[in-house]
């Protein structure tokens, strides 16, 4: 019984040290290869994820405040702390994604301007916007707030790995797998109870939010290249994150 409990401590542990190295560029151990056995067991963490990252950022925040820098300036640091923590993957598949959809004529091109790594004018469009939407976000909300946003938004990600299927069989998304429902509940769950307790009923409602958003991405990219792509992920992700700072705001 004890091995029994121990080997499920492990596997936890396992899979939030996967999810940190699939969502994050912080600097994690190197892993053992059965850590990597089903990544898409991982998907649960995703949230953990999201909290550590908030967390640290947090601490960036305080020592602006302590700096006395202006909300503008510390909002300006803030984002480009997580564009540095997360290697940028989420902007990258914001650009990649809007790019594709709008950029093709049919899934094939599509899904081959999605994959190329030049960016077109729809992608400098949505990241102009979308960072711009980000900053100005960040100069009104509390700490507390942006914690419920980075948690909130990555368990949308596992949402979509479970109820889309590939639009191409390469990628990070394929190769992480498809997703147990139990796994994505358990994250979604985690997310609701930080984004709670930290944020009380707008928390609730930044869920709703979040899940609407994902929704729409997904149907957009059913509709256009027949399922999710890493980039539709990474999209998912910030446009859910953009839309809840925007709901707690206050």
């Amino acid at each position: 019984m004890e091995t029994k409990k121990t080997d499920r401590s492990l596997a936890k542990f396992w899979d939030l040290a996967v999810a940190m190295v699939l969502l994050t560029r912080l600097p994690i151990p190197d892993l053992p290869k059965h850590a990597f056995s089903n990544p898409a067991r991982s998907v649960w963490a995703y949230p953990i994820v999201g909290l550590i990252l908030g967390i640290i950022v947090g601490l960036v925040s305080w020592v602006c405040t302590k700096l006395n820098l202006s909300d503008g300036i510390t909002a300006g640091i803030i984002l480009g702390a997580l564009i540095i923590l997360t290697g940028a993957m989420h902007e990258d598949g914001l650009a990649d994604t809007f790019d594709g959809l709008w950029g093709g004529l049919d899934i094939t091109k599509r899904l081959k301007i999605m994959r190329d790594s030049h960016i077109g004018v729809y992608g400098v469009l949505a990241l102009i916007v979308a960072t711009g939407l980000r900053w100005l976000s960040l100069t009104e909300v509390t700490v507390t707030d942006i914690l419920t946003a980075l948690v909130i938004s990555r368990a949308m990600m596992p949402l979509l790995m479970w109820a889309m299927p590939n639009a191409q069989e390469t990628g990070l998304s394929h190769s992480i797998g498809r997703p147990r429902l139990t796994s994505v509940v358990i994250g979604i769950f985690i997310a609701a109870a930080i984004g709670i307790i930290l944020s009380g009923g707008l928390g609730i409602a930044a869920l709703v939010v979040a899940v609407g958003v994902a929704t729409l991405v997904g149907s957009v990219a059913s509709n256009k290249i027949g399922g999710q792509t890493g980039d539709i992920l990474g999209a998912t992700q910030l446009l859910a994150e953009i839309s809840i700072l925007m709901v707690l705001i206050s």
